[in-house]
């Protein structure tokens, strides 16, 4: 397994070209349709695959956390993949995928793991309604291989968010109002639901108007909408877009080819971009600041989202007048 993860080199170079490596792997025949489906998780949020470690039981844990393991001095929680999807809850899940986002490390039981996998983010697509719902909002892009193998990421930020039981009021205690807020709009663009609704959270409380999308593309398409609008009305694009806000992986488009585009277009001169993600390491900050970033923050952290926002839409110019 150790083979998996060589030149990685080479992988950190992908970053900023609208490319991803996923690591596929399967946790054993859905007992609803009884197919054995194929998941993915960005190399750059795995940091070991290993087998599974003897795995010590902790109270109080949510019933998909298996229990606990040291790491290297450290106590990791173990997440049972299949018990927490709801599939596969008979095969034996003798692999460990130990993975580290949003500035924490856990560990996901997995049935097998296969090969890592090249493509462009314009091949992940995504996923239909229909998928989204059975799969209770748990599968961010699809993409489909040769064979018509159908690959699913998973959305391991909300597997985090509801294995480490974050307390909600606490993280979005403090966060005031905006002066002069309604005359600022946000765009915001992640493909996570969890963090689309932290976001609106943190927006709410300062009550700063915002317009959503669930990638690059649709952020791009709707920031090309309002660099129109503001040209058929004589208007400059900051008087109806304050700041931008990306999330780094996304299907169809990522974040650094978001912040590449609104980087080049004159029309959007002035206009800051916060790139927010759970790949909060020191590469993934040099490479947001290399396209153009101007801040970096990183998720699961409301409050510092809340001040860098407000630090930069005070700093801005005056509020826009509302349409």
């Amino acid at each position: 397994m150790s083979d998996l993860f060589k030149n990685i080199d080479a992988r950190t170079r992908l970053a900023g070209t609208n490319k991803l490596e996923i690591l596929l792997f399967t946790l054993g025949p859905d007992p609803r349709t009884g197919r054995r489906e194929t998941f993915g998780i960005n190399v750059f949020k795995v940091r070991e695959v290993m087998r599974r470690p003897n795995i010590t039981a902790a109270p109080e844990m949510p019933s998909s956390v298996e229990g606990m393991v040291s790491l290297r001095g450290a106590l990791v929680p173990v997440v049972d993949l299949a018990r927490y999807v709801g599939m596969g809850v008979e095969t034996p899940r003798d692999i460990m995928i130990v993975t580290e986002y949003n500035g924490h490390t856990q560990g996901f039981l997995v049935e097998a793991v296969d090969t890592i996998l090249r493509l462009d983010w314009s091949q992940m697509r995504v996923p239909p309604e229909m998928l989204t719902a059975n799969m209770g909002g748990l599968v961010t892009a699809v993409t489909e291989l040769q064979g018509d193998k159908l690959v699913m990421m998973l959305d391991v930020e909300k597997v985090l968010s509801e294995t480490a039981r974050y307390d909600n009021e606490l993280l979005f205690k403090d966060i005031a109002p905006l002066p002069d807020a309604e005359g600022h709009v946000v765009y915001f663009a992640d493909d996570s639901s969890v963090a689309r609704k932290q976001i609106q959270q943190t927006l709410d409380a300062m009550g700063v108007r915002y317009v959503a999308a669930m990638n690059g593309r649709q952020a791009w398409d709707e920031l090309k909408k309002a660099a129109a609008h503001a040209e058929a009305t004589d208007r400059k694009v900051s008087d109806l877009v304050s700041l931008v806000l990306t999330d780094v992986e996304m299907p169809e488009m990522d974040g650094y080819i978001l912040t590449k585009h609104i980087k080049s277009d004159r029309r959007f001169a002035g206009i800051p971009v916060i790139m927010h993600s759970s790949l909060s390491g020191n590469s993934n900050q040099q490479l947001g600041k290399s396209v153009g970033v101007d801040e970096y923050v990183p998720k699961f952290e409301p409050q510092r989202l809340a001040r860098t926002l407000s630090r930069l839409l005070l700093e801005g110019c005056v509020p826009h007048a509302q349409d």
